[in-house]
């Protein structure tokens, strides 16, 4: 493969990453509303080390396992400012760009 090639690639595999990443937060606004309901804290750190410690042993590199928490500490912070924007709008997350 050519130089285009790799680059269009990359153009699909990141498509693709930014659906999943858009389902993964509704799946978190949808825990984050199952927590408002049940009076339970938006944050939980043994879950959280949880989610990190399941990327860590899904890792197979090339990436390290440092890098991989790192991009994974965001996804999470990211879904937890979702949560919370939804818990104070009442209707879910802005959708979109700001």
């Amino acid at each position: 493969m050519n130089l285009s090639d790799w680059r269009r690639r990359i153009d699909e595999i990141d498509r693709k990453l930014v659906e999943l990443l858009n389902e993964r937060s509704q799946c978190a606004l949808e825990i984050g509303k199952l927590k408002q309901e049940a009076k339970i804290p938006l944050y939980q750190p043994d879950r959280e080390n949880e989610v990190l410690a399941n990327a860590e042993r899904n890792n197979s590199g090339p990436l390290t396992d440092a890098a991989i928490r790192r991009l994974f500490e965001r996804i999470i912070d990211e879904a937890r400012a979702a949560e919370r924007d939804a818990m104070h709008s009442g209707d879910g997350a802005k959708k979109g760009k700001k």
